[in-house]
């Protein structure tokens, strides 16, 4: 069972750019898809972004559609996120998930939250104005 552990968060000036990492252990990492989830108090957890096993398709919320970047490394275990042109509105605590899908070469990501079944603690991203 793989085990997530994000890092990376912090506090950025809007128009600023941030990089988010979820390093995964305690299994194959290239069988998951991986996601990328952000919530704020009060509110339901929101997709963010989301990367396919091999061929390793990508999709993303239109909130972020242009400015964030997803994508991983096999190799290391790890998953990115890369933040551009951030604003107040990307402030959250953002999640890393991973869903075991190993025999699925067609390139099928997911982007709602019952579809993964791992997830990491959280980072924060607080984004100033």
């Amino acid at each position: 069972q793989v085990q997530l552990v994000e890092s990376g968060g912090g506090l950025v000036q809007a128009g600023g750019s941030l990089t988010l990492s979820c390093a995964a252990s305690g299994g194959t990492f290239s069988k998951y898809a991986m996601g990328w989830f952000r919530q704020v108090p009060e509110k339901t957890r929101e997709f963010v972004a989301a990367v396919s096993v091999a061929p390793h398709n990508t999709f993303y919320a239109d909130s972020v559609k242009g400015r964030f970047i997803i994508s991983r490394d096999n190799a290391k275990n790890m998953l990115y996120l890369r933040m551009n042109s951030l604003n107040t509105g990307d402030t959250a605590v953002y999640y890393c998930a991973a869903r075991f899908n190993p025999a699925d070469f067609s390139g099928r990501y997911f982007y709602t939250s019952p579809e993964y079944h791992h997830w990491g603690q959280g980072t924060q991203v607080t984004v100033s104005s």
